[in-house]
């Protein structure tokens, strides 16, 4: 497939994991919900032509330690063997507001940040009064959402909407109310990350939902739209899964960065 002028270089850079995490966490309705079913925390690097975009920030330590998430390297830290800081960010694309996905927009100061409407209005909003629902968000990372919002760093999108040259964003739901996934133009073909619009790919490709759930239709339509984002099922990236790291090329041999821009090297939708 040839280049053309707005394909974006995509990077997964892993910063946490939680190794003894189960398959009933995981999926609903599973026979072997006691089987171990490892969980990674990644964020997403997109570069086009001297410009970065960020996907998610990641989960502070002192939240990651109350969950027991295990983090391997702080979020500024994968940046540097590309010579970046994370002041060099001008662009960061918050896919939802759970604990992690959204807790470092403070080392950011110089992004413009992307929200969902429905996201903020969802987090901050009646439904919080849940504790089931409340629980996967961080009351002190939604009050810095705040605070960026007043300092004017936020730009809001309501369904889809493009973020840069060949970046778009697009509202899924299901998992939270202002969930949504990114589409990226990349020199294989259109790129799909679906965050957690599906955490693994049996979420995705067996139709096996996520437990933690908002809006059970809006969750199974989004695996529907995740196909028509990706231009094939195996560049379909989800948020979380491990094999992601299996299933696409390393990046210059390190384990925790994986090329998303070149076709995948193995897996079934290979």
């Amino acid at each position: 497939m040839g280049r053309s002028a707005n394909d974006v270089g995509s990077l997964r850079v892993k910063y946490a994991d939680q190794t003894d995490r189960l398959s009933g966490d995981n999926y609903m309705f599973d026979d072997n919900h006691n089987a171990p079913d490892p969980i990674d925390f990644s964020f997403w690097l997109l570069q086009q032509d001297g410009r970065s975009v960020v996907v998610h920030t990641g989960v502070d330590h002192a939240n990651a330690q109350k969950r027991d998430r295990c983090i391997q390297r702080d979020p500024a830290e994968p940046l540097a063997p590309f010579g970046l800081r994370t002041e060099d960010i001008d662009t960061l694309i918050c896919t939802h507001l759970h604990f992690d996905h959204a807790g470092g927009l403070h080392l950011f100061p110089n992004a413009t940040i992307h929200p969902q409407a429905a996201e903020m209005a969802f987090a901050t909003g009646p439904c919080m009064c849940h504790d089931v629902l409340r629980f996967p968000y961080a009351a002190d990372h939604v009050c810095e959402a705040v605070q960026q919002l007043y300092q004017g760093c936020f730009v809001f999108c309501d369904g889809e909407g493009q973020v840069a040259p060949g970046v778009t964003v697009h509202c899924i739901g299901g998992h939270t109310r202002g969930l949504r996934a990114v589409r990226v133009e990349t020199v294989s073909g259109a790129l799909c990350l679906a965050s957690d619009a599906a955490h693994f790919y049996g979420n995705r490709h067996e139709g096996r939902p996520l437990p933690i759930v908002i809006d059970m239709q809006d969750m199974l339509d989004g695996f529907k739209t995740l196909n028509k984002l990706a231009s094939r099922l195996g560049v379909i990236v989800p948020g979380h899964d491990p094999l992601v790291r299996d299933y696409f090329p390393s990046h210059e041999q390190t384990d925790f960065i994986t090329r998303l821009d070149l076709d995948p090297i193995s897996g079934p939708y290979s």
